[in-house]
Formats: structure tokens, sequence, C-alpha cells
């Protein structure tokens, strides 16, 4: 008997392990991910990175270690943290966050500095179906930035990219041109209004960054500048700082993080 109930249950684990959903994903149409939202899958894809720098985002999570070993432990992983205006352009402000990994359905840049290539991934990871945007106000004009990841291949029109041939500096441009649009496991970002603003790119490095509290005490009265060096509040007591906009901004000379 006991033989009996020793049989019965490794039948059975065989039944589950084989019974796990398998997920080929597609990195140009897209897959259909809401057959397989909030499952662990065995996932298998391969992702076309070019030289410099390019839009990423997956279903699933990936740590740091999967990060280098897939894309090369000297590659780089940002996330944007807010925006400004400088002049008549908008500056996306990008923060290193690999220590992090890539978390599932947020947006990030990668730098790659390999040879264009594709990328295999094969791993076992819970899917997640639903795409976080990061969305940022720009203070001085109100013009709200969008940063989406794209799960099913999406037109360009209205929309920015980084450009396969243009993207040793991280440019977001117009993607009107771009006649096949978005492939799934990209990136775009748009703006309320339109795509005819003049986007740039300032890369942050995590140690650049600190706390409120190491910069000044919490009744202290601080001027705050945006990182193109703008004043965009004057003597806001350093407590009430945590409640502005989201976004990375300079106090005393020292740049402060907003989440």
């Amino acid at each position: 008997m006991k033989n009996f109930y020793l049989i019965t249950a490794m039948l059975l684990a065989s039944v589950g392990a084989s019974a796990q959903q398998r997920l080929a994903l597609s990195t140009y149409k897209g897959s259909d991910l809401k057959n397989y939202a909030g499952l662990e899958c065995a996932v298998t894809t391969s992702r076309l990175v070019c030289t410099g720098w390019n839009t990423i985002a997956f279903p699933f999570d990936m740590s740091e270690q999967e990060i280098n070993e897939t894309f090369g432990a000297d590659c780089r992983l940002e996330q944007l943290v807010g925006v400004e205006s400088n002049g008549s352009s908008i500056v996306l402000n990008f923060q290193d966050c690999k220590e992090g990994g890539i978390q599932a359905g947020k947006p990030y840049i990668l730098h790659y500095t390999g040879q264009t290539t594709s990328k295999r991934i094969a791993k076992t990871a819970v899917i997640n179906a639903n795409y976080t945007a990061l969305q940022f106000a720009d203070q001085k004009t109100g013009t709200i930035v969008t940063m989406s990841g794209v799960k099913e291949q999406k037109e360009g029109k209205g929309l920015y990219g980084i450009l396969a041939r243009d993207n040793s500096e991280a440019a977001f441009t117009s993607a009107d041109v771009a006649t096949n649009g978005f492939y799934a496991t990209r990136c775009f970002i748009s703006l309320s209004s339109g795509n005819q603003t003049l986007l740039t790119t300032n890369h942050i490095a995590a140690s650049d960054v600190t706390s409120i509290e190491a910069v000044t005490s919490k009744e202290e009265q601080v001027d705050v500048y945006n990182v193109a060096g703008m004043l965009v509040a004057k003597r806001v007591r350093a407590d009430k700082v945590s409640k502005m906009q989201p976004g990375i901004y300079v106090i005393k000379g020292q740049k402060v993080s907003v989440k």
C-alpha cells in the first residue's frame, strides 16, 4: 500500500511539472499575455539589441545577475525619474537602476556595448500582463510625459522612440517616420502636447542622488532647482520638498530624489 501511495505521488508530481505553462515570447508582433497573467511559466525569447541605447520592457522580472549574464556586465540600465523644461526642450532625467534589476511591466533604457545581435533569454518566471507606465508633469509648462512598454506591435505616429539608427545618445525622436512603429518589448514616450517638442536625455548615476534628510534639517527653508539649474521653488521647508512632483532636484548643490 505504501508503494501505491508513493507511485501515485510521483505521478502527480510528474503531471504537475509537465503541465507548467510555456511561453515563447515574441519580441516583434507580441504575445497574448492575458492568457498567462499571474502564471509561472517557462519563458523563452530572443531580443534584438543594438550597439548603444535600447528601450526595453519585459513581462517578467530579471535580476542584476541575469541582466549581466544576458547583456554583459558593462551594460547600463536606467529608469525615467523626472522631467523638466530647459528652454524650448524637455529634459528626460534617467537614473541608473541596474542594482534593482528589471521589474515586470516597467519601461527602461538599456545601454549595450557589444555588436548588434539577438540575445536569448530562457528562464522560469511569473508573467505580468499589466504594464506600468511612468508619468511625470513638467512643472513649468504643465506638459505630461508618459513612458510605456509595448506588449504588442504599436503604431509610432504621434509618439517618440529611440531609433536604431540614432541611439548613441539615447535620443528620443519623433517616431512618425518609423514605418514599423514599435515592436513588442520596446518602449515609447508620449507627450500631452504632441510630438513636436525637442526631448533631451540626462543620465544620473545612482550614487549621484542623496536623501533630503542628508542635505538639510527638516525645518530649514531651501531653494529648489531642477537639474538644468532653473529655480522651481524658493524658500521651501525641507520637509515639504518630499511632497513636490516626483523627480530629481538640486538642493544646496546636491541632487535629491523625490519619489
